[in-house]
């Protein structure tokens, strides 16, 4: 029988209905590693023979994809595929889809609570209080601020109007910018200089560079005002940790959020574990809608490439 890997945490358990409509269509599922993120030799294992992937945030390397020589379908559960090595997958022959916007309303409400536990001091709060001590840290009020967004696709828009109906203003940075989506008055597009020069706080809802570097760096750190807060719902690496660590020790920014990581869990909890981190297990897209929005599409994805290869 032909197979499907199933790898993303909230599907490889095995439990999702929308699954049987794979197996309905007359495929095998492989569950490599069942309600964790594999491993490349766990990946490695089960390759062979596997026609379609239902993948995660895992990464996909060159040499995966060349153990891969029966896939002809990778359908992401999610927008992001830069865990994908999209030019080895292609020169392969391997058709790579994703399911686009089905988490976007997860991701910002999860960035919209990172907002507002930053600026009230909510972590820390409840913390002081479950170990037995009164300790309380001022925190700021949203109105009048001013949101920093760098990417402003489906997830950012959502942001955006989250902080608007708050009373923000809006910066907003995007190398494709939707020049029809003009909510308010209080909404700008602008260059990633003047964003990062204007935030109070800023949100991150965009890849990675491709060369690997980090966007906010030293450089942009320095170039923020002192106190603001980083709100990470993209990615680990699109941050320097070690200029944010500096930054965070110093003051000059006061919180640092973020809830993906490059390898999860991660090797090192030295970012969770610094008391100015507020840190969540990747859960932007962890609910029950998101995850069926964006498993009806990937499976959706999946069988309709599969069908249109005749795999």
């Amino acid at each position: 029988m032909k197979t499907v890997i199933v790898t993303p945490r909230s599907l490889s358990s095995g439990g999702h209905p929308l699954l049987e409509r794979i197996r309905s269509a007359g495929y095998g599922l492989v569950f490599p590693a069942p309600g964790v993120q594999p491993t490349s030799g766990q990946l490695a294992a089960v390759l062979g023979g596997a026609v379609g992937w239902l993948a995660g945030v895992e990464k996909i390397d060159s040499g995966l994809i060349a153990i891969a020589k029966d896939l002809k379908v990778i359908s992401r559960n999610g927008t992001g595929v830069d865990n994908i090595d999209l030019t080895a997958a292609q020169a392969a022959g391997i058709i790579v889809r994703r399911a686009e916007g089905a988490n976007a309303r997860g991701v910002a409400e999860l960035a919209f609570g990172h907002i507002l536990s930053a600026a009230r001091r909510i972590p820390l709060s409840a913390a002081a209080l479950r170990a037995g001590m009164w300790t309380r840290e001022k925190g700021f009020e949203l109105e009048g601020k001013t949101l920093g967004l760098v990417g402003c696709g489906r997830i950012g828009k959502t942001v955006a109007r989250f902080a608007l109906a708050f009373g923000m203003k809006v910066l907003a940075c995007d190398p494709y910018p939707d020049s029809s989506f003009a909510p308010s008055a209080d909404f700008v597009w602008a260059d990633l200089a003047s964003v990062f020069a204007a935030a109070d706080v800023l949100s991150l809802h965009c890849p990675p560079r491709a060369d690997g570097g980090a966007i906010v760096d030293a450089a942009a750190l320095d170039s923020m005002k002192k106190g603001a807060v980083i709100v990470n719902t993209a990615r680990e690496s699109v941050v320097d940790w070690q200029a944010m660590r500096a930054a965070l020790d110093s003051g000059k920014v006061s919180w640092y959020t973020v809830d993906a990581f490059d390898r999860e869990p991660p090797a090192s909890f030295e970012i969770p574990l610094h008391p100015r981190v507020i840190a969540t297990p990747h859960i932007g897209g962890f609910t029950d809608q998101s995850i069926d929005r964006a498993t009806e599409v990937a499976v959706d994805n999946l069988l309709a490439s599969l069908a249109e290869c005749g795999a």
